[in-house]
């Protein structure tokens, strides 16, 4: 049983580093449902610290991925009309059937909310670059929390690899 739980276990934290990248997996929530299932095995002590550390930087990130894009809004000159724009895009974009709607909602969004606020295009297409930057550095934050999360399951079965056969 403790094999299978590893091989699960192992399947959930790689589908968190695929989530890092497609919006419909959680990324960081999925690698530490992938730790919490290796702890669950018998070969490996429940460590209530390191769950609980690891579960706040997945929510922290899983929180962060829906502020940054539209913090990068604001930052590039947009306004609220264009943070709105980037997070309601975002949700369309989710939604969407669309290939790289993702993509595509907050970068739209944003353009089309500073068009109602600015009516400059120049100011618009600025706040949209800044609502892709955002999404960009939130998906490079994913990424890199997945592969910390990757390293910890590796670490912690080679350290208990004995255990499990």
């Amino acid at each position: 049983m403790d094999l299978f739980l590893l091989f699960v276990s192992l399947l959930l934290v790689l589908l968190g580093i695929a989530g890092s990248f497609l919006p419909v997996i959680p990324g960081p929530v999925t690698g530490w449902l992938g730790l919490l299932v290796f702890h669950l095995t018998k070969a490996v002590p429940l460590n209530y610290t390191f769950l609980t550390i690891t579960f706040i930087v997945a929510m922290l990130i899983f929180i962060l991925d829906y502020i940054i894009p539209a913090m990068g809004t604001k930052r590039f000159g947009g306004s609220r009309y264009g943070m709105i724009g980037a997070t309601l895009g975002l949700i369309v974009g989710i939604l969407a059937p669309i290939p790289f709607g993702v993509i595509i909602g907050p970068f739209v969004g944003a353009f089309l909310g500073e068009l109602l606020n600015t009516k400059t295009r120049h100011n618009a297409l600025r706040a949209a670059f800044g609502s892709f930057i955002g999404f960009l550095a939130s998906t490079f934050m994913k990424f890199f929390v997945s592969m910390v999360f990757l390293g910890l399951f590796i670490w912690k079965t080679i350290v208990y690899w004995e255990s499990f056969f």
